[in-house]
């Protein structure tokens, strides 16, 4: 049985399939079938229209935020197809989004042990040739270990460095993310930071940290 927030993915290859409904309607009959009966909120539908040799996906990037902000699961009617399109699988995965698939709902968790047993045994290949190289290395006399060069040393700033960058890279597509949403609050009337917090916590959209807005946190991601 269904349970929490949804966002529903539908996808059709061409524009007359999406001014004409066919195959769209199966998908959206599907996933409220699914849903049917359980404790959710379909937050919103999301349909995309687009021909074969069409890689990009602004409808799924709208559907993969929507979730971000309202910590909700993407739904697809149908895992086959979206299953074999490497854009699709792309950015699911650089999203960080759950996911369920109506006609296999246990691939969810599936397609991801299957795409981490694929880079695994890749990085199981990388690290053996590196341990053969290492090796062959001191079998040439080369002294290996230790920072004597002060390379770690001289590193950990950068470490630090890239650290900070991906936490402001978070926030900036957080803030990416919320953007249109703040928008569509303010052309609703809202004007202070505090009404827009109100909203937002009205809306269900939690903040950062997972609880409810304030003023302060709202000017942050304004900021």
């Amino acid at each position: 049985m269904a349970k929490g927030k949804f966002v529903a993915y539908y996808r059709v290859s061409t524009q007359k399939q999406g001014t004409s409904g066919l195959g769209l309607e199966a998908q959206r009959t599907a996933v409220l079938d699914y849903l049917n009966g359980g404790n959710w909120n379909l937050v919103e539908e999301v349909t995309e229209i687009e021909s074969g040799k069409d890689n990009s996906r602004p409808e799924l990037a709208k559907a993969l935020a929507l979730c971000r902000i309202h910590n909700a699961t993407l739904i697809i009617a149908k895992l086959d197809r979206l299953a074999r399109n490497v854009a699709f699988i792309s950015n699911l995965m650089e999203s960080g989004v759950e996911f369920t698939a109506v006609d296999f709902p246990q691939a969810n968790r599936l397609t991801v042990h299957i795409l981490a047993a694929v880079a695994e045994h890749e990085a199981a290949m990388i690290s053996a040739r590196t341990k053969a190289a290492l090796a062959a290395a001191k079998a040439r006399g080369v002294v290996l270990g230790g920072d004597r060069a002060g390379i770690i040393a001289s590193q950990s700033p950068k470490g630090r460095a890239a650290s900070l960058a991906i936490r402001r890279e978070r926030a900036s597509k957080r803030a990416a993310d919320l953007a249109p949403v703040i928008a569509d609050i303010r052309s609703a009337g809202a004007s202070s930071l505090r009404q827009i917090a109100s909203a937002l916590n009205n809306r269900g959209i939690t903040s950062p940290r997972g609880g409810t807005w304030s003023a302060v946190q709202v000017q942050r991601i304004l900021n």
